[in-house]
């Protein structure tokens, strides 16, 4: 489909390094990375699952997503404006 690529809850977790039971959970909770529901089928797409990973970069255990915050970057997010 248009070069998008979708990929179910086996082929996310080996992407983010979870597993598809943490995935589950994280789905429940809504820490997890967005999907797709399409149907009854649960996929994500790989830019969305390599932005939440981006999102988790921390330079220490002290870090809260800040250290690493530039001047283009919402310190409170940790995300690029």
């Amino acid at each position: 489909m248009n070069g998008v690529e979708y990929l179910n809850t086996e082929q996310a977790a080996l992407v983010v390094g979870l597993a598809p039971k943490t995935l589950a959970r994280y789905r429940v909770t809504g820490a997890g990375p967005v999907y797709h529901l399409l149907g009854r089928r649960v996929r994500y797409l790989r830019e969305d699952l390599d932005a939440w990973v981006r999102k988790r970069r921390r330079k220490s255990t002290s870090d809260d997503g800040t250290a690493l915050a530039g001047p283009d970057t919402d310190p409170g997010s940790g995300a690029a404006r």
